[in-house]
């Protein structure tokens, strides 16, 4: 299971950097690299599972990420929650339906702590930006 694990890491690092014009493509591969052994641990995906799993998987987030662009937030939220309808019975025949659901969960749980961790360096690095105070010489200025 661990090589199988590399092996996704890998390939999703040589898909994302074959990618012409990917900029920061880095930080998104390390989080596509993270996102993919977070839900292979906790999905307990075998190698066959995860080979019908990850490209309907990939249909899956293309379409939530089209979903970005509308104007109106709960016709945001809607058309989210049909694609999550339209993709559950596919889902379900791959992984059953309470492995389907804990992956509805496991992918909001992971990307809530995403965002979290993203306002968190976000913080810490405007807090390393703030002006030093200067020092004074000889305790005058």
């Amino acid at each position: 299971m661990k090589h199988f694990i590399l092996y996704i890491f890998l390939l999703c690092g040589f898909s994302v950097q074959a990618q012409p014009g990917s900029g920061g493509g880095n930080k998104e591969q390390k989080i596509e690299a993270l996102y993919v052994a977070y839900m292979t641990r906790e999905l307990n995906l075998t190698e066959d599972d995860a080979q019908k799993f990850w490209p309907v998987h990939k249909q899956y987030d293309n379409e939530i990420r089209g979903v970005r662009n509308e104007a109106d937030e709960i016709e945001r939220q809607q058309a989210v929650l049909n694609i999550k309808k339209k993709y559950q019975d596919r889902f379900i025949k791959i992984l059953g339906a309470n492995r389907t659901n804990d992956f509805f969960v496991k992918d909001g749980e992971f990307r809530k702590k995403l965002v979290e961790r993203l306002k968190n360096m976000r913080q810490q690095n405007q807090n390393n930006m703030k002006p030093r105070p200067q020092m004074r010489r000889n305790g005058l200025q």
